[in-house]
């Protein structure tokens, strides 16, 4: 099943007559492969992830168990969506598992960016790993992956982040209803499966999530800065008609504070780095062009909102020679 390629002639999904009939193909085959059997997913909230939940959930209901791990290092409001929208609207089974401080504890002290990711998709395998095993009759385990995961990986550009990473023990066959399908279709597909548009226009989010964002030792305290400038800047962005219109927009609050003044009186907190970009690819990036009067409202909000954040900077660099990342 997992070897499906692309058809040469397949017509882009570009309408919802086109993803209706792509919809229907595709629980036919999902019945067809799982038939009474149960599949295991892990549901991030991302795009892919989500698309692929709601194309099992609708072929075999309650036969699909998603696991949703909380790492700490998501957005604010993601697992609180991810619950509403799968458990309360679509009725899935789905676990849950707040594994913040299991996380937070093993990054403790580590400053290397590559070390931090490793021990992030370590340890995410691991969680997941054991919620799997306290699940009974699982043959099959569903992946988001795409299109471009498949070219990218048979061109050697980047390992197929999908692939394998499970114990030894735990193999299973796998289902991957969107692997045919390029990133505009599958959001395409999302919609007329009745996911929220903030769910299905998601903007493109690291797997580290945050934690690459908290540049440096990651800190609870300045994790909760990035996280609460981001949302400041995402709900500015939506108010303001930059939403969707921009392709990816967050903060970062790196590990050296700066001395500024506050109610009167001497302080010495961290900036946050507001990052927007425009990209078609993630190869080159160009910075949006965000107007002055917004901008400074951002700042306003962010530095009386926040706590511990005296300074609000604009990276105005595009890629090359930055890249849209900090780690």
């Amino acid at each position: 099943m997992n070897n499906i390629r692309r058809p040469d002639t397949m017509e882009r999904i570009t309408t919802a007559a086109l993803a209706d009939a792509f919809i229907d193909e595709q629980v036919a085959a999902i019945r067809a492969q799982v038939g009474e059997k149960k599949v295991l997913l892990a549901l991030s909230g991302g795009v892919d992830s989500s698309v692929v939940a709601a194309l099992l959930i609708r072929a075999i209901g309650r036969q699909l168990v998603c696991v949703h791990v909380n790492h700490g290092l998501l957005r604010k409001g993601e697992p609180e969506q991810v619950i509403e929208v799968f458990r309360g609207q679509m009725n899935a089974n789905l676990i849950y598992v707040d594994a913040t401080d299991r996380f937070l504890n093993k990054l403790a002290g580590v400053t290397d960016p590559e070390e931090k990711r490793k021990i992030i998709g370590g340890e995410f395998i691991q969680v997941f790993a054991e919620e799997a095993r306290k699940q009974d009759g699982i043959e099959f385990l569903a992946q988001g992956t795409i299109w471009p995961d498949i070219l990218e990986s048979e061109q050697g550009i980047k390992a197929h982040h999908n692939a394998g990473g499970l114990p030894e023990d735990m193999q299973f066959e796998l289902v991957e209803p969107v692997r045919i399908l390029f990133k505009d279709e599958v959001r395409m597909v999302g919609k007329q499966l009745g996911l929220p548009d903030n769910m299905v226009y998601r903007q493109p989010f690291p797997g580290p999530g945050l934690g690459v964002r908290c540049p440096g030792a990651i800190t609870r305290d300045r994790l909760e800065a990035v996280r609460e400038s981001d949302a400041i800047l995402r709900e500015e962005f939506a108010k303001n008609g930059l939403e969707g219109k921009v392709w990816q927009y967050f903060t970062v609050v790196p590990d050296f504070k700066s001395t500024g003044i506050k109610n009167g009186a001497r302080s010495f907190e961290w900036p946050v780095i507001i990052r927007a970009v425009n990209s078609k690819d993630a190869i080159t990036a160009t910075v949006e062009d965000v107007p002055f009067a917004l901008m400074s409202r951002i700042v306003d909000r962010i530095i009386h909102e926040v706590p511990g954040v005296n300074r609000v900077l604009y990276d105005f660099t595009p890629k090359p020679t930055a890249t849209i990342e900090y780690e």
